[in-house]
């Protein structure tokens, strides 16, 4: 591998961070609201608790935690399938 190559590679790599740190500021933006049995969960899509309103009964706030928390992970599947797109990955 010469010098051109590695070069390349590094080019390669600062792409492809910079197209991650543009994800996870994009991600930080997208709100997800989730309302079950009076407990309102509201989350980013990178995962990260807005605001829990409702019921104070932690068994009804964990399962809308947990509902809240799947939604992000699906919308942040969502947006890296481009990303993943070009490594071959589906």
């Amino acid at each position: 591998m010469g010098l051109m190559d590695n070069i390349k590679q590094l080019g390669d790599l600062k792409k492809m961070r910079d197209q991650a740190m543009e994800l996870q500021k994009k991600l930080a933006e997208i709100k997800i609201t989730v309302e079950h049995q009076g407990v309102t969960v509201v989350m980013t899509a990178d995962q990260k608790v807005v605001s829990i309103i409702g019921e104070p009964d932690l068994q009804k706030v964990a399962h809308a935690v947990n509902e809240a928390l799947k939604q992000a992970q699906k919308v942040a599947a969502e947006e890296m399938r481009p990303m993943m797109g070009g490594m071959g990955l589906s």
